[in-house]
């Protein structure tokens, strides 16, 4: 470092020693300068900072407690400084801590002691909270986009496939057919549940803490309603000490996002076990695949099983900041600096699998015939079977599940399918079976008689995917 270098260093420790205030004469020691330090990561909050300091200096000026021409110059440096830091030119140091103090450090260089003006009334402390809530209510807004796409590509598939017959699972083994159409529309229903999550969070978050101060409100007579409006929040927060030491609002936004992202583990497991040679139910492209280094056989589903895996991470990600928040008395601790990675990389995460997944949903194609004799495996109809007693013979469910399960005893010793028994065979466990019997022994006629709400028939499928078009794609 030459002279002139470490000179400049000095003026910098000076002028963020001089933000804290007179209490200290020296700068931090290096090992603190770097724990201290969140810039590497809080950077991410500039645009919002430099929207709440503008609707901040505006309402100052409002309140009289700032003059116009001081405000005008502070509302100016801010937009340069955006400008620079969207345009890549905008020097973040280290030595300024976090993303206020650099933007504040910028605008004294730009404007000179006016920038002080800037912070009258408001604290870090209350500054942080607001920047995290505007972020974190744009990435909620986010993720409702992207997974209504996600649902959209899901409702193209399922209409495409409404009527394709498939096994429906239970603890992994063949139970019932259902169709196609059905089983993706059971992901639509489940991320709509999830856009609720994150609907719900940022009704919640939506008051604003600017005004709120260190932790006590202030002694000015600032209009903490003008900034709120300002800012498109519904109102301002009603307690200062809340404003400044609440992190629910991140908790619920990680909470939904977990949960987002185990549904999304779900359906990634179901791609990677029907790609699979022994399903054989769809395949992907090379677009959501890999190959492997030994075996030039392989197409391997790694975007989903990378979607699987993050599922734990991002659960980690709210586990951190459920430790780190649980003991913490009111108000504002330095932990709670520790609050914006994991929130970061949860969202990183959870966005990047919401894109991916709503890639692989568009390129899967299926094998309608793989599917439909798949269905018919592991007497799947045999539930038909039982409702035929009870409905045609009037016979107690109970006695109709016994009889039925000595008719798959049967047909297991036989080595054959349901259908495939003869009606002697049936009379000799039951006498009054009739010919009739067959007509629910078929896979496709037991999909069709599904007709219950929300169950799987063709036509119940195809007035679900019309009416969650109608509600989900504008």
């Amino acid at each position: 470092m030459t002279d002139n270098q470490k000179k400049n260093q000095d003026k910098l420790d000076t002028a963020s020693n001089s933000m804290w205030g007179g209490r200290f004469q020296s700068g931090p020691d290096k090992i603190m300068e770097a724990i201290n330090s969140s810039i590497n990561f809080d950077q991410r909050l500039y645009l919002q900072d430099i929207e709440a300091s503008k609707s901040h200096c505006m309402m100052l000026v409002k309140s009289k407690i700032l003059d116009t021409k001081t405000g005008n110059k502070i509302i100016a440096g801010l937009e340069r400084i955006l400008i620079e830091i969207e345009t890549g030119v905008f020097n973040f140091r280290s030595s300024m801590e976090d993303i206020h103090l650099n933007i504040e450090s910028r605008l004294h260089e730009l404007i000179g002691d006016n920038a002080g003006c800037l912070h009258t009334a408001r604290s870090r402390n209350d500054q942080v909270a607001t920047d995290f809530r505007l972020w974190i209510r744009d990435a909620t807004d986010r993720a409702d986009t992207y997974l209504t796409d996600l649902q959209a590509v899901l409702l193209e598939q399922a209409d495409l496939h409404y009527d394709w017959i498939m096994p429906g699972f239970t603890h992994l083994q063949a139970a019932q057919p259902i169709t196609l159409g059905h089983h993706l529309h059971a992901y639509v229903e489940m991320f709509g549940r999830d856009k609720g999550r994150f609907s719900d969070a940022r009704k919640r978050l939506n008051e604003c803490p600017l005004g709120a101060a260190a932790l006590a409100g202030t002694s000015f007579p600032i209009d903490r309603y003008e900034t709120a409006r300002a800012l498109g929040f519904e109102k301002p927060t009603a307690n200062s000490l809340d404003s400044v030491s609440a992190r629910d609002f991140a908790l619920e936004f990680m909470s939904a996002s977990s949960i987002c992202a185990m549904h999304l583990s779900r359906l990634a497991e179901e791609i990677v076990l029907w790609c699979s040679a022994q399903f054989s139910f769809a395949c992907l492209s090379d677009s959501f695949t890999t190959g492997s280094s030994i075996m030039p056989q392989k197409r391997n589903p790694d975007a989903a099983e990378l979607i699987r895996s993050k599922t734990g991470r991002i659960n980690g990600d709210l586990i951190s900041l459920l430790t780190v928040l649980k003991g913490l008395p009111l108000a504002y601790s330095k932990d709670m600096q520790e609050d914006k990675e994991p929130t970061f990389d949860s969202w990183d995460s959870l966005s990047l699998c919401l894109n991916a997944m709503t890639g692989m949903i568009k390129d899967l194609r299926f094998n309608r015939n793989t599917m439909q004799v798949a269905a018919g495996s592991g007497f799947s109809t045999a539930t038909d079977l039982a409702d035929w007693l009870v409905r045609e013979l009037k016979m107690p469910f109970r006695k109709a599940h016994h009889i039925t399960g000595e008719i798959v005893r049967l047909a297991e010793k036989r080595g054959c399918n349901l259908a495939d028994l003869n009606l002697t065979e049936l009379k000799k466990l039951e006498n009054g079976i009739t010919k009739g019997i067959f007509d629910v022994l078929s896979v496709s006629n037991s999909v069709s008689s599904r007709t219950s709400y929300g169950g799987t028939s063709p036509e119940n499928v195809r007035v679900q995917i019309s009416l969650a078009k109608e509600r989900i794609i504008k």
